[in-house]
């Protein structure tokens, strides 16, 4: 950061703004799904598509930039998490074929973003 530049804002950082929005998609999704669906593998996919977000906001409140990078890990971890249940939601036939594509997409375009935005880190 360079003096006098304010510091940014959590709702500034695109990683986030994605995390969120994936998060979202994810609820709108199984909010429509049957008690079993919404209780098992709805609840853990909610559960990882939140955490995404969650980690990164954590991290963005850290002082240390290690602690930084180590919640943005965590939140890759659960961005991960949340495409495995994807797929699982996907091959029990809980997404459409489109439900499944856009948030692959998402999910995708938000992993690079991620691996970008940790290389931030590196020799800090």
């Amino acid at each position: 950061m360079k003096e006098n530049e304010a510091p940014l804002k959590l709702e500034d950082l695109e990683i986030y703004q994605l995390a969120m929005d994936i998060g979202e998609a994810v609820w709108d999704i199984i909010s429509s799904w049957e008690y079993l669906n919404r209780t098992h593998p709805g609840n853990q996919f909610i559960r990882a598509a939140d955490s995404i977000a969650a980690n990164i906001s954590e991290g963005h409140g850290r002082f240390f930039f290690k602690e930084k990078r180590q919640f943005t890990l965590y939140g890759r971890g659960s961005l991960l998490e949340t495409k495995t249940w994807l797929v699982k939601a996907h091959s029990r036939k809980l997404v459409t074929d489109s439900q499944h594509q856009e948030l692959l997409e998402k999910l995708k375009t938000l992993h690079h973003k991620m691996n970008a935005y940790l290389k931030t880190f590196k020799g800090k």
